[in-house]
């Protein structure tokens, strides 16, 4: 049975996220106000079906889909495209591959103890972000 993700988590850890939106092709200005903000993630899931939201004080973002299902997602709040993801369970990890303008696009989900991890990828880049569960 695949790892339940569902909970609050308050982000801990964000490494190489100035990379990570310059692949994406972020403005200058957005990306310095993004990377000091410390975004919540809630994850509600129930079965094969997912909604996950990002919270800060610039955007919100919120993504729902059900696993081993194409979708289109438009990323507002980064950098505004549209692409055609799907989102499936490998081993333990939640691994979404998004397909569009950028290549090698994508992120993955996963337990460690009590921390989620997300591993974002865009091209060449990778950022690692941790975060804890709100108590």
């Amino acid at each position: 049975m695949p790892a339940n993700l569902s909970g609050t988590w308050d982000m801990v850890s964000n490494v190489n996220f100035e990379g990570y939106m310059v692949a994406l092709g972020v403005d200058f200005p957005t990306r310095k106000i993004a990377s000091m903000l410390k975004p919540q993630k809630v994850i509600k899931q129930d079965g094969d079906c997912f909604t996950i939201q990002t919270l800060s004080t610039l955007k919100n973002y919120e993504c729902s889909f059900k696993t081993g299902e194409e979708f289109e997602e438009v990323t507002k709040g980064m950098d505004n495209r549209t692409c055609k993801s799907v989102v499936n369970w490998e081993n333990e990890k939640l691994v979404c591959v998004q397909k569009g303008e950028k290549r090698n696009r994508g992120w993955t989900h996963w337990l460690e103890g009590d921390e989620l991890h997300l591993e974002l990828t865009c091209g060449d880049q990778v950022c690692k972000q941790i975060y804890k569960r709100t108590l």
